[in-house]
């Protein structure tokens, strides 16, 4: 204070720290008249400067951090990863309420540093606008024209079955990772529909491109990204982002091969894929430019970037969340053997040894009710892909600003309490009513919801029962000699997707 009053002696200096005085009350009134004419924020912890709330968020496991978080601050709350604030949505009701009911205020997709090093904003997974509208708009209606859901999407899953029953044949009964042989198999079924057929496993251009992918999922979730993603000018330190850009150039390299064979053979009128359907679109609007000189290219969405990334994201998501969902499923088989004599019971019983078909789901409940149980405790998605509001929004209450990234956490969905008798337990019966029949729940959400919801949700949910019954009708999953099911651990690898942690199973041949 002395200082101050000895300064205030000097005619200048008193009148410059009066000024200053005088504005910082005017700012600070400003503030809180734009505050009250905003609207109520959401709660949630005091930032530091710089950090935000990092040093509270275990970045190993941060879904873990912001469930615990919402105990304190509620099911909307608010906190800033570095100097960027971001809105976590909690619980059914209110992540339901937001995807669904305010779907065009919470659509857009927020691009952080690590989205656009993968795609660039082309695309479906991390783009916005007309754009992804359009890319997935002509992807959902294309896959759908070549089985997706349907009974052309069966054949190749059964087909691609005994391929994988041949892989598994080869270990005879010994214990072996899952990793690869499913995600090759299931990767082959995505594969068949984008470019019109399967590849060998022994292929190791196929193998090493599934490889990389799926190493990029488990990277891109990991805390250097993360920290990448709230401080980019850590990029050029990090072998996190050396080895996702690498992976990607050699993966596009791939893609461009590929689709470069399908285009020097491409028919108009017998299209074999989506990539064929991409480029005659792109033929089209080319054609309709030249003859009439209408500037449709300028404005046309079908170009070859956005080939490679929406062939490049359907190769992505069709592999690694139905490969995943399915590892979590065999694993779980193997530590609650009791649960999978409940579930050969019944398709021994209903099936017998013909081949399982997608019109037997009605006929197993209690199968369908574990691979539903499976989805929800694998809870593959955890923070689900960042969200970013379209516009100023009133949420329950509470002013959210345009262009503020919004977690709508899926994992606190999955195991709401209030939503879940036993939300942390392997629990079938969630599935099933007093009479052992199956129930759909409301708070089953692992494809996520609304306009971003996952657009290969009938693939992937047909995947996941031909799959799952058939190698449970064929073969008993085990833990290795000496290895204990309680030795399986159940917190999963966390990346962009939650796998499950390293292990090896016994696939022992049913007689």
């Amino acid at each position: 204070m002395a200082a101050v009053e000895s300064l205030l002696h000097f005619p200048i200096a008193g009148t410059l720290l009066g000024a200053f005085l005088l504005l910082l009350v005017l700012y600070r009134l400003l503030c809180d008249s734009k505050s009250q004419k905003e609207g109520k924020k959401p709660p949630g912890p005091k930032p530091l400067p710089l950090l935000g709330n990092l040093l509270i968020l275990d970045l190993t496991r941060p879904f873990d951090s912001l469930c615990e978080l919402s105990k304190t601050y509620g099911n909307i709350f608010q906190m800033f990863l570095g100097p960027k604030k971001v809105v976590v949505l909690v619980g059914h009701k209110t992540v339901k309420e937001a995807l669904v009911n305010y779907a065009d205020e919470f659509g857009e997709r927020d691009i952080t540093p690590g989205f656009k090093m993968l795609n660039d904003g082309h695309g479906i997974l991390f783009s916005n606008g007309e754009s992804w509208k359009e890319m997935r708009r002509f992807a959902l209606s294309n896959l759908r024209d070549f089985g997706m859901g349907k009974r052309g999407s069966e054949e190749k899953i059964i087909e691609e079955i005994q391929h994988l029953k041949g892989e598994f044949d080869k270990f005879e009964g010994k214990a072996f990772d899952t990793t690869q042989p499913v995600n090759y198999a299931v990767s082959n079924i995505i594969s068949s529909i984008v470019y019109g057929s399967r590849f060998e496993y022994t292929d190791p251009e196929f193998t090493e491109m599934v490889d990389r992918a799926n190493e990029n999922v488990r990277v891109a979730g990991s805390a250097s990204m993360m920290l990448y993603n709230i401080f980019p000018w850590l990029g050029p330190f990090l072998n996190s982002k050396r080895i996702i850009l690498r992976n990607l150039m050699k993966n596009r390299a791939e893609i461009v091969k590929l689709i470069t064979g399908l285009q020097e053979t491409l028919n108009p009128h017998e299209r074999r894929g989506f990539v064929d359907s991409f480029l005659i679109r792109k033929q089209s609007d080319e054609v309709w430019y030249f003859i009439f000189k209408i500037n449709i290219i300028t404005n046309s969405y079908f170009y070859h970037e956005n080939l490679l990334m929406t062939v490049g994201n359907l190769f992505v998501a069709g592999t690694d969340t139905t490969g995943t969902t399915l590892r979590w499923g065999l694993m779980l088989m193997a530590k609650y053997p009791h649960i999978q004599d409940r579930v050969q019971e019944e398709i021994d019983r209903i099936i017998g040894g013909r081949q399982p078909v997608v019109e037997d789901r009605k006929k197993l409940p209690y199968t369908d009710a574990v691979i539903h149980e499976t989805q929800r405790m694998a809870n593959i998605v955890p923070m689900n892909l960042p969200h970013i509001t379209s516009c100023d929004v009133t949420f329950n209450g509470y002013f959210i600003k345009k262009g503020t990234t919004v977690i709508p956490l899926l994992t606190s969905v999955l195991k709401d309490p209030s939503e879940w008798e036993k939300p942390n337990s392997f629990y079938p019966e969630h599935f099933l009513d007093e009479k052992g029949q199956f129930v759909k729940r409301d708070a089953f959400m692992p494809f996520s919801a609304g306009r971003r919801a996952c657009l290969g949700e009938s693939l992937a949910r047909m995947e996941l029962f031909l799959f799952f019954t058939s190698l449970l009708q064929t073969y008993r999953f085990t833990t290795p000699p000496g290895v204990s099911e309680d030795d399986l651990d159940l917190k999963g690898v966390v990346g962009v997707t939650l796998n499950p942690s390293p292990h090896k199973l016994c696939a022992i041949k049913r007689s």
